[in-house]
């Protein structure tokens, strides 16, 4: 939605939210959101979506005029079968969410509720962009360089050689519009270095990303490369990039508890904090649905408000670029 809000302050963006998603609903949804106006320019609005009973009874006195509630009188639980339940519960806080974007009242859609049913209800409200067979969800990990676009990590547990093709591009304008990396390096996570590695999926998807002039495709990528940041972007199935998700988001933790004295103070605590800083996933806000026909962040379940208001700023950031546009007309290129 693009609406001139006065002469300096550039086109109305209004961010939705989902404010029943999460374990800490509303309170966590709401906090973060509010949070995020806070630091975003004035032209910024948010719509909470859900239940306006439980979203007044947190919303400060004096909330900021520049929030919205729209009601939605259902929602999503995470043991509901995703496809089904947006089927079924039009009236949720997800579907109402996107569908505020489809009609052009929002700009943007972000969520910390069931995975499943914001990807289902993306791709059932918003739509695929054209040559796109599934949409990836793209998450950002730490390295010791800069951050490294990984999809998918979830989204498509099994997944054909083509498709890996088609997130390479989606990834790489991702990684173009947002971060202003004007080349994106792609990788391709495999088992080995040499192009023969891996399964048929992973040899015939090394294939596709060499041949593709489009691309600046780096090769194979160990493991263990991943952290030593020789990626921007790099591409694997959702069932390896899950599994990865899951092991980085536990580093954290674990690197604190190696960082405590045996009297359970911390050595350096601006040291401590500033590496927890960097592996801290609430830093990085949501991960974007890529290859959808809006923009959707996905953030996790038990995202504190600090991770909401990074996926505010990331939300906005998107709608701000032509990054959808951007997709489609690269795509057009693996008609």
């Amino acid at each position: 939605m693009e609406v001139e809000s006065g002469p300096h302050t550039g086109p109305q963006r209004t961010i939705a939210v989902d404010a029943m998603g999460g374990d800490s609903a509303p309170e966590v949804p709401v906090a973060g959101a509010l949070a995020a106006l806070a630091e975003l320019p004035e032209h910024i609005r948010i719509a909470l979506v859900g239940d306006p009973e439980r979203i007044g009874a947190v919303l400060p006195t004096a909330a900021d005029p520049r929030v919205d509630v729209v009601p939605a009188s259902e929602s999503i639980e995470m043991d509901e079968a995703p496809a089904l339940a947006v089927r079924r519960k039009r009236d949720s806080s997800i579907v109402v969410g996107l569908e505020l974007q489809r009609s052009g009242e929002a700009d943007a859609f972000i969520s910390a509720g069931s995975t499943g049913a914001v990807m289902a209800a993306s791709v059932l409200v918003l739509g695929a962009l054209p040559g796109v067979d599934r949409p990836a969800v793209g998450a950002m990990f730490p390295t010791t360089k800069s951050p490294v676009l990984v999809l998918d990590v979830g989204a498509n547990v099994d997944c054909k050689a083509r498709q890996l093709h088609q997130f390479a591009h989606l990834g790489s304008v991702y990684v173009r519009d947002l971060r202003l990396i004007e080349q994106p390096r792609v990788g391709l996570l495999n088992v080995g270095e040499e192009p023969e590695k891996g399964g048929d999926t992973t040899t015939h998807a090394y294939a596709l990303l060499a041949a593709d002039p489009t691309l600046n495709f780096v090769g194979n990528v160990e493991g263990h490369q991943i952290i030593e940041g020789v990626c921007d972007v790099l591409v694997c199935d959702g069932f390896a990039g899950n599994t990865l998700l899951k092991f980085y988001e536990s580093i954290a933790a674990f690197v604190i508890g190696l960082l405590r004295h045996p009297s359970g103070r911390l050595w350096k605590k601006s040291r401590v904090q500033q590496i927890v800083h960097v592996l801290d996933y609430a830093e990085y806000g949501g991960a974007p649905l890529l290859g959808v026909r809006g923009v959707s962040i996905v953030c996790h379940g038990a995202s504190p408000s600090r991770a909401i208001k990074n996926a505010v700023r990331v939300a906005y950031r998107s709608a701000e670029s032509s990054m959808v546009r951007d997709m489609a007309l690269d795509l057009e290129s693996l008609a």
